[in-house]
């Protein structure tokens, strides 16, 4: 399979600079785990990952951060994993954390030219909170299309009526988007999702510079 490491991932395919972003969390690094040690909720929605696929299948973790620990977790459970994060700092430290997946730095929107899938199944914390929302109905798509047949995906974000807002981040800026619930839910299903389930946890974070916040973990299955 082809290594994109080295990727010019500055800007989408879609016109988004995220320079940006892959900047701030190349210079949070591990500060990130420090800053949200109690993960609960998605320990949770990864063990169900884990639990739900045969064992050895191939799983993708998009935005893998530092690998713990959803591909830790995967690993553990006896999946081959690709992990992908737009922050060379967060690949650099998920291949130490975790030797035994592959991990390469790429953009989301590029993920069609990891040539790795078609995948068994996909965990997205917080990843689509990233992204512009003209672009998630279009990722959205795009991780259906490299999901098998039925294939499964766990996926999380914050339960925010917000589109592209700069907010304070453990030092840094970064951008952010998120829906109301009812409003993701569409979203997803409107890109061929059912939604098999679904966990909310309040959640507050270590930093000060981070407000509580509602964590939504959907349990969804490729349907078409």
């Amino acid at each position: 399979m082809g290594d994109v490491d080295g990727i010019d991932d500055a800007l989408s395919t879609t016109g988004f600079d995220r320079t940006g972003q892959a900047e701030a969390f190349d210079s949070i690094g591990d500060r990130y785990d420090e800053a949200f040690p109690h993960k609960e909720g998605q320990i949770a929605s990864g063990q169900w990952l884990a639990d739900s696929l045969p064992t050895g299948s191939l799983v993708l973790d998009l935005g893998c951060g530092t690998g713990q620990p959803t591909a830790r977790q995967l690993v553990d459970a006896g999946h081959r994993v690709v992990g992908v994060d737009l922050s060379s700092e967060m690949i650099r430290l998920a291949r130490a954390n975790v030797p035994e997946a592959q991990f390469h730095q790429v953009d989301i929107v590029d993920l069609e030219d990891l040539r790795e899938g078609p995948f068994d199944g996909m965990a997205a914390f917080f990843s689509l909170l990233m992204l512009n929302r003209d672009e998630i109905p279009d990722i959205l798509e795009l991780l259906r299309r490299q999901l098998v047949e039925n294939g499964l995906l766990a996926l999380s974000m914050v339960e925010a009526d917000v589109n592209d807002l700069a907010i304070p981040f453990l030092g840094n800026t970064i951008r952010v988007s998120g829906y109301l619930r009812e409003d993701l839910h569409q979203v997803i299903e409107e890109a061929g999702f059912e939604i098999l389930g679904e966990d909310s946890y309040t959640y507050a974070p270590l930093s000060s510079d981070i407000p509580p916040e509602i964590q939504l973990f959907l349990h969804c299955r490729r349907r078409r």
